[in-house]
């Protein structure tokens, strides 16, 4: 296997930091050519001290000089701000950009990255959310991969390996339900952003964790599959997997049903993504059927948790919407762990804006940022101003 030159797209996060730690197992394999961070310079300075990519990028440009002073020494090109995330991606050596960037800010690097022919590793499936359509012809025209680093949709493209000529009748994403999950709204309406951080089964970045206790993130993921694999709203199902071993499902037409399964552990999806289409002997802690004697499942709650119900609403109405969806989640759940709203305001908010929004069918790339910009100053009017009654406000 010829070594993969990365880039990686929010290495300080959650999944760029365990990327680094799949990177660092396999030196040989793998060579780390660009790191970028948003703001956190100093565990950039560090990681970069570590893998002496050719590259970083810190996007908030006032840690710039921190940064350029620290790496100096090493002959590191340090650039600032968004747009040189646009421009790193391009540089001619790179193989494999992986995506871990969070929210909307993913979308024009990865089309950069694409149109200068760079395979995408995705972990930021707003991407696909935001402009689905888009990126997966772009990808297409410019002929590269594009590989899914969520768990769920990992198991998905694992299991269609070879499948090529079999019809699917549809998929089903598991969900462990969230740290609320069996609760009612009475119970929601009192929860802590404290509490809704303690995700059961993965160690998440805020942003993703609240998400995932909304069941938002499962919502954004049935939209993400919904480009990925090219299906019928219809042939997506979501079912609530507690225990988190069986990562997603495909079933085919003859009604035979595969599984991918392991330990939820999020370096393994990294690492199918990183070193596709090979796979590679790890050390990694392996599932065994003894420590999970019982796997359970439940259908989601879709009336409890209002967020998998407005993004298969979302994704029905096609254009703009899930624009809309995603540029007003990442503002409502800001705001809930600012404690400027209460857990179930966020699907409130997010609700009443979908409805009200004139939906554009055919939306071109600045459709795609005018709306994110608006949908955004409507959400923070609407808790500026308290048009909406906020449950417990705490």
């Amino acid at each position: 296997m010829i070594k993969k030159k990365i880039a990686i797209l929010g290495s300080t996060g959650s999944v760029g930091t365990q990327t680094l730690s799949v990177i660092k197992e396999f030196r040989e394999l793998f060579e780390v050519t660009v790191l970028t961070a948003d703001s956190n310079a100093e565990l950039l300075i560090e990681q970069a001290k570590v893998f002496l990519p050719n590259s970083v990028v810190i996007c908030n440009e006032k840690h710039y000089q921190e940064v350029k002073n620290a790496l100096l020494p090493l002959g590191i090109n340090v650039l600032a701000g968004e747009d040189a995330l646009c421009e790193v991606v391009q540089l001619p050596e790179i193989d494999i950009v992986l995506t871990a960037l969070v929210g909307f800010v993913g979308l024009r690097p990865t089309l950069a990255a694409i149109k200068a022919g760079k395979d995408i590793a995705l972990a930021n499936k707003e991407t696909l959310v935001v402009a689905g359509e888009l990126i997966m012809q772009k990808a297409k025209e410019y002929k590269v991969q594009i590989l899914p680093v969520d768990s769920e949709h990992s198991a998905i493209f694992q299991c269609l390996a070879g499948e090529e000529e079999n019809a699917i009748e549809k998929i089903i994403l598991t969900a462990s339900g969230g740290p609320f999950r069996g609760k009612d709204r009475k119970f929601l309406e009192s929860v802590t952003p404290a509490l809704a951080l303690s995700h059961p089964t993965y160690d998440m970045g805020k942003k993703i964790s609240i998400d995932s206790a909304s069941l938002m993130n499962k919502g954004l993921e049935v939209i993400e599959a919904f480009w990925l694999f090219d299906l019928d709203i219809s042939q997506i199902d979501v079912v609530v997997h507690p225990q988190s071993v069986i990562h997603s499902m495909v079933q085919f037409e003859d009604g035979s049903i595969k599984a991918q399964m392991g330990i939820p552990d999020m370096k393994l999806p990294i690492q199918v993504a990183l070193a596709h289409p090979r796979r590679i002997k790890n050390n990694f802690r392996r599932f065994n059927f003894m420590d999970y004697p019982q796997l359970t499942f439940e259908k989601p709650d879709q009336e409890v948790f209002l967020n998998l119900a407005l993004a298969y609403k979302a994704l029905e109405g096609g254009g703009v919407l899930p624009t809309v969806l995603n540029a007003v989640n990442e503002v409502v759940v800001a705001a809930f762990l600012n404690n400027e709203i209460g857990f179930l305001a966020m699907s409130d908010i997010l609700g009443e804006i979908l409805a009200k929004t004139n939906n554009i069918k055919n939306p071109e790339l600045d459709d795609f940022f005018e709306v994110d910009r608006q949908s955004r100053s409507k959400a923070k009017e609407m808790i500026s101003t308290n048009t909406i009654l906020f449950h417990n406000k705490h």
